[in-house]
């Protein structure tokens, strides 16, 4: 991971982050209760970092801060009381759709918010861009960004994904694409970025282009073989493509796709501009953006990276001419002042998690290894446990171990028959409310045409898969606990018809 400058390693870990001054989690000012103390504090922030419009520019130099002790290794009861906010009735192993934060970061989260309230001007003013920078340089260093004006801080991928979107769907209302060039997307593109897809460039005149990735997958070289496939499809008559938007993790199904790979075939062939949807990469695989090559790679820090909801960033490569032309979809005061400002600035609102990305570093490098350390343990459990789940029931893992990264897709037994996305949900809303175990069920189609279904060990097709998350508080009793409620469910007889609509309740699965 890079090193901030002027930053000393961890003499720990070589892969710990680097705890600069600038990293640690008190803000710029000491964060005193006596709101006149806070406002004294705010008031010696260097004019360096303000510019002539009273608002912080993002790009001067940070203050001189007090240096922060390094905190000893993290002990598995320090860890238990990080999480003890969680309820702790309920099995969590669903970490990848919400994240988790600890009490020290929540705590320092709950500091700026008392200091904004206790003098709004004062952090608007002298406070609120100096911090954000300071998280800026963080993630910079953090993804091997070329400069920290590079970095915007959005609120979620999401909102990223809106903000590269948008340009296209003006680059097509403005007569710079003809209406018909082809916008690419994986198959299994998260959802809102799919429908963002749609609200955007479909409705400006593109067409869309879907990857029709295999499930399970067995291997990187069976996603890059269908990428070549539908890129062809989206240049056939001579049609241009704009933009390819590209996964590093799915989402639903959970697989690592060959980013960088498929980023270089995209530059082979003429592909306009590339934008890598990585809403779970942060925290869960090493994240190179100089290396991956992509235009746009956009990442929550709030999912895998300990920070609270909502923070995310987006990276843009310093220098290209759309650069310029990004603006956040929000419209403010700092319009037109490039989109690390843009997005520094979207009204009123609460901004404290975004400032709080140091505390997030801290609390990581608490941990043996720093993020390297968590992500390579995690990836070991979730694998491990992923295989006991397999076993239990009779199935197998969605991908292969290579092509996890804290996550895991694990069939569920055929004899449920989870036949469509609503039995999907209505047993995972079952086994929350009645077993405790929070997880998102995957429901696969049976109408995929690129390959046959899977099959368990009783050579019974698999339609249904959990997804399991392991992060640092997990143990092994909660994936026990939801081995159990299946194998109770499957001893019981149970299917997903008997939580269907009265008109509904049957089970259309045949069995080949």
């Amino acid at each position: 991971v890079g090193v901030l400058p002027g930053c000393k390693s961890s003499p720990e870990s070589k892969s710990a982050i680097a705890q600069p001054d600038q990293c640690h989690s008190n803000p710029t000012y000491p964060l005193y209760p006596n709101p006149s103390a806070a406002a004294a504090s705010m008031a010696s922030i260097p004019s360096n970092d303000v510019s002539e419009n009273g608002h912080g520019n993002g790009n001067g130099p940070s203050p001189p801060r007090a240096k922060r002790p390094r905190a000893a290794l993290i002990s598995a009861a320090q860890i238990r009381d990080e999480f003890a906010h969680h309820d702790p009735a309920v099995a969590r192993v669903n970490n990848g759709s919400f994240g988790c934060c600890p009490a020290s970061v929540l705590e320092a989260q709950a500091r700026w918010q008392r200091l904004f309230l206790a003098q709004p001007d004062a952090f608007y003013f002298d406070g609120l861009q100096p911090g954000l920078r300071r998280s800026r340089a963080a993630v910079a260093a953090l993804v091997n960004a070329g400069d920290v004006s590079e970095i915007s801080l959005v609120d979620n991928a999401t909102t990223a994904a809106a903000i590269v979107l948008q340009h296209a769907a003006w680059s097509f209302a403005e007569g710079h694409f003809a209406r018909g060039d082809a916008v690419l997307m994986l198959h299994y593109a998260y959802g809102a970025v799919k429908k963002s897809i749609q609200a955007y460039v479909a409705r400006a005149g593109a067409t869309v282009v879907e990857v029709p990735l295999p499930f399970p997958v067995t291997s990187p070289d069976a996603i890059i073989t269908e990428f070549h496939a539908a890129l062809a499809v989206a240049k056939a008559g001579g049609r241009k493509v704009r933009l390819a938007v590209i996964d590093h993790i799915t989402s639903m199904p959970s697989v690592l796709i060959p980013v960088k790979e498929l980023v270089a075939i995209c530059r082979q062939e003429g592909v306009d501009k590339v934008f890598v949807d990585a809403a779970h990469s942060v925290g869960q695989v090493p994240v190179d953006v100089r290396d991956i090559g992509a235009d746009f790679y956009t990442s929550n820090l709030h999912k895998w990276f300990f920070c609270p909801p909502a923070v995310a960033f987006l990276h843009t490569r310093k220098g290209g001419p759309i650069t310029s032309q990004l603006h956040h979809p929000v419209v403010s005061h700092e319009y037109g002042n490039g989109l690390p400002m843009e997005s520094g600035w979207i009204g009123t609102r609460d901004y404290s998690a975004q400032i709080v990305v140091p505390e997030a570093i801290h609390f990581v490098n608490r941990f043996e290894g720093g993020i390297e350390g968590i992500r390579s343990r995690n990836h070991e459990k979730v694998i491990e446990m992923g295989r006991m789940l397999a076993e239990a029931w009779g199935t197998f893992l969605g991908s292969p171990p290579v092509m996890c990264g804290s996550m895991a897709m694990v069939g569920m037994p055929c004899c449920l028959c989870i036949e469509s996305d609503d039995d999907a949900l209505r047993v995972r809303t079952m086994l929350r409310k009645d077993f405790k175990v929070e997880v998102p069920i995957y429901y696969n189609s049976r109408q995929v045409k690129v390959q046959e279904m899977a099959k368990d060990n009783n050579s019974d097709p698999v339609t249904g898969y959990v997804r399991i998350s392991h992060q640092v508080y997990n143990v092994k009793e909660e994936y026990e606990r939801l081995r159990d409620a299946v194998n109770k469910l499957v001893a019981e007889g149970f299917t997903s018809a008997k939580l269907r609509p009265a008109e509904k309740k049957h089970c259309d699965l045949v069995l080949p």
